[in-house]
């Protein structure tokens, strides 16, 4: 397994019986070497041979999410340790599927009458008692009342009295007004509107009562928790009924019938209690029965929803293959590893044995010039890394791969801009909590941000290791510097003075063994010395990595025979790069190891503007002058030599191919492919030497400014760590030792709790993603943008492990 280049792969024809094409598909899915092919893709998904199981299965899979969506209701899981039962096939599950289905819906039919049922009874016994109240003691203080008059009547014996008495008596009962009423419920919050529309409806001719019930009612209609009132409404005459009736409805007031016999409400309550009971536990009995009927989905579910997925995506590739002429056979063309050759023959085998067919799978290798899938293939560890390489582009078929660079450069060049190791250890730990715990987390549903960071916890990891390197290095933990190494290599200059970060220091030992010296962090000179470091440095690891990348253009054109690449492209490349980059490397090295104070500015700008005049005090070693005339010639010569003779050989080469002279396979360069891919017949391609030309222009201009432009780019390696090194200071100057200075308890907690936060949001959050994204744009624009063409497609076989968790 080579993760540099993609594995070879082949094209390959399979000739399968009809009887045994199914069970062939499946074994291929377990095994997902095999990416098919769709021969049938001028047909529409409905004229497929395979239109009506795909249906079916659809059809299953959402009686499935029916399944889940009750399960959810009731509070349950599907089990995970439900064994696979080896007789159940699609014909069965579509049978007990449906069963039940129809046993669940029928449930729950039965289930909302009884509790509709139910909650109307609930309002029903609810209107009995507070209207019964009601007319109790509306008659209690009407008889109270008419005892009272009587009293009066009787006391007062005025001459008046016996002819009103005795005209009441001989009023004529039918011309009586006689009241009627309607009693129901009422939505409290819609209550004093519905009164002020009864109000206006019948002009104030009507009584209405209300009384408030404690608690929350459940609606009968709606099945929700709402608070009610219990209402009823006096009225005299038909029109005001039918009014008051159309406004219970479109409020809707539930209306319960309800009679002023003391007698007979008594015996309404104790009915509607009694059936009450009955009700409640012949609920209780349904809910049990159809608790346990979604036990046993449960236990199966993810069995079946496994099947079903596995049947579905079968016939979405059987639907792929052509069926030949005989209507015996089905044909199936598809990329595969040759690793992965054996196995996939051996599969073919097994599924001919097992479905009992007398023909065996033809395996046929096809020669084709169309290009393969990229197949590298990666581990948990490099998978993230790729997937990195992959966001920009996929590699072309064995092209060089980037992401086995990526593996340590990414995470170096992030720990550049990131170096404290103190923070590091605090990433190393949080990513350690994910990789102690990747089992459970891998089995769980997570959310989108959590997700990615599980998913790159081991880039992240990798990142953490190289801040401890580099912080380290740079001799800070929280921006503290410590004498890990040995003591430092500088002292006061005399035993007298008191401020070391003021006075000049002198060097009083050897060198500090390894990184920063921690005497740096604190004086007068720290900023302008890491300054001058970090800069110097950032330009060496950017133009090392350019070269790795032209480096790596090489070994492509060397594995496609492309010798016009490397003489015409690699070579020019080479030398315009290192002629000016290369030679800047060249002096701070040198400037490093024998302490000139020569000005890199000077020399770098005087070799272009004045390459003849003398250097003085800017020389850093004999015969420098020279050097620089020479590189700066070359530099010049290597543009056209980019630009001109790649364009004329192409051309020679395409006239020698059409007139016989050469049969070398002109789809081998690069170029030759990106200027004959607009035309429509290979082998009757027209050759446009302007097209090509102003093509090759455009790379060699980008070439020799972006090496500008590239090389500056790096210069954010210095910028973001310098950033990261001042934050981090700030941080523990302005915040942790200013509260540790006030000598009280409350304050310090408070300033370590704002450290805290702060290092977290800002340096470990904010910070990270900050060096994360421009690591990403260094790998994307800088280095691979030297070699890598990103123009190819991911290999993607037919796998039941590839299978999403959602069906489509």
């Amino acid at each position: 397994m080579d993760l540099l280049r993609s594995e070879p792969m082949q094209l390959v024809q399979l000739i399968i019986p009809i009887e045994s094409a199914h069970r062939t598909v499946s074994y291929l899915g377990d095994l997902g070497f095999f990416q098919f092919k769709d021969l049938n893709s001028e047909k529409s998904p409905f004229q497929r041979t395979y239109a009506n199981q795909i249906k079916r299965c659809g059809e299953m899979a959402r009686k499935l999410r029916f399944f889940k969506d009750q399960m959810t209701k009731a509070g349950l899981s599907p089990s995970t340790r439900s064994m696979m039962d080896d007789d159940v096939d699609l014909d069965n599950l579509e049978v007990k599927l449906g069963e039940l289905e129809a046993d669940l819906i029928e449930m729950n039919g039965n289930q909302e009458k009884l509790q509709r049922s139910y909650n109307e009874l609930i309002e029903y016994k609810l209107v009995l008692q507070k209207a019964g109240e009601f007319f109790q003691s509306a008659q209690s203080s009407a008889a109270a009342k008419q005892r009272e008059a009587e009293a009066e009547l009787r006391g007062e014996g005025s001459i008046d009295s016996p002819l009103l008495l005795e005209q009441e008596m001989v009023t004529d009962p039918s011309k009586q007004v006689k009241l009627g009423f309607i009693s129901g419920l009422v939505t409290r919050e819609k209550s004093l509107a519905f009164e002020r529309i009864l109000f206006r409806a019948t002009r104030g001719n009507v009584f209405l009562k209300q009384s408030v019930v404690e608690g929350h009612v459940i609606d009968p209609a709606s099945g929700e928790k709402v608070e009610k009132n219990v209402f009823v409404v006096f009225y005299s005459g038909e029109r005001a009924r039918n009014k008051i009736m159309k406004i219970c409805e479109a409020f809707g007031a539930n209306r319960y019938p309800f009679t002023e016999d003391l007698g007979k409400q008594f015996q309404i309550i104790t009915e509607v209690s009694g059936r009450l009971e009955e009700l409640k536990t012949t609920i209780d009995i349904g809910l049990v029965h159809q608790s346990n009927l979604l036990q046993t989905i449960a236990y199966h579910f993810e069995q079946w929803s496994l099947l079903v997925k596995k049947e579905k995506s079968i016939f979405h590739t059987l639907n792929m293959l052509s069926i030949d002429v005989t209507q015996s056979c089905l044909v199936a063309e598809g990329w595969c590893p040759i690793f992965a050759t054996k196995q996939i023959q051996n599969v073919l085998q097994k599924a001919t044995i097992d479905s009992s067919s007398q023909v065996g799978t033809i395996f046929h290798v096809l020669q084709t010039k169309e290009s393969p899938p990229t197949y590298f293939h990666t581990n948990k560890f490099t998978s993230a890394f790729q997937e990195i390489v992959d966001a920009y582009g996929i590699a072309k078929y064995q092209e060089a791969n980037p992401g086995v660079f990526t593996v340590v450069t990414f995470p170096f060049l992030f720990a550049v801009m990131f170096g404290d190791w103190g923070h590091g250890i605090c990433l190393f730990l949080a990513t350690l909590y994910f990789i102690i715990r990747e089992k459970k987390f891998a089995s769980q549903k997570l959310g989108d941000i959590t997700q990615m960071i599980f998913g790159g916890r081991y880039v992240i990891m990798m990142m953490a290791l190289f801040s401890i390197y580099t912080g380290l290095i740079y001799n800070e933990f929280f921006s503290v510097p410590f004498e890990l190494f040995g003591p430092s290599a500088y002292g006061c200059r005399d035993r007298s003075c008191s401020d070391a970060s003021t006075e000049g220091l002198v060097k009083v030992r050897a060198t500090y063994p390894f990184g920063v010296d921690p005497k740096w962090h604190g004086t007068r000179s720290e900023l302008p010395f890491l300054n001058s470091l970090k800069m110097k440095m950032s330009i060496l690891l950017g133009v090392a990595q350019m070269n790795l990348g032209i480096i790596l253009s090489y070994f492509n054109a060397k594995f496609f025979d492309n010798d016009i690449n490397i003489r015409y492209q690699f070579v020019p490349q080479m030398i315009f790069l290192n002629s000016l980059f290369g030679y800047l490397s060249l002096l701070i090295v040198v400037k490093w190891c024998t302490g000139s104070q020569a000005d890199l500015y000077h020399v770098m700008i005087y070799m272009f503007l004045s390459p003849t005049d003398d250097l003085g005090d800017n020389q850093l070693f004999f015969g420098q002058k020279f050097l620089q005339i020479v590189l700066l010639l070359a530099a010049l010569v290597s543009v056209p030599w980019m630009l001109i003779p790649k364009p004329l050989l192409l051309k020679k080469q395409h006239e020698e191919r059409h007139r016989g002279q050469s049969y070398a396979l002109l789809h081998n360069f690069d170029d030759a492919v990106e200027m004959e891919s607009h035309h429509g017949s290979e082998s009757h391609e027209e050759f446009e030497f302007s097209e090509v030309f102003v093509h090759q222009l455009i790379h060699t201009i980008e070439f020799v400014l972006g090496a500008v432009s590239n090389t500056a780019s790096y210069l954010r390696l210095w910028a973001l760590s310098l950033a990261h090194s001042e934050l981090s200071s700030v941080f523990y100057d302005k915040v942790l030792l200013l509260a540790w200075g006030f000598n009280n308890t409350i304050i310090l907690i408070i300033g370590i709790l704002v450290f805290i936060c702060a290092t977290v949001g800002v340096l470990l959050v904010m910070e990270t993603l900050s060096a994360f994204l421009h690591a990403l744009r260094l790998h994307w624009v800088e280095f691979q943008n030297k070699f890598y063409e990103g123009d190819g497609y991911k290999f993607q076989p037919f796998s039941f492990a590839l299978l999403s968790e959602e069906d489509d």
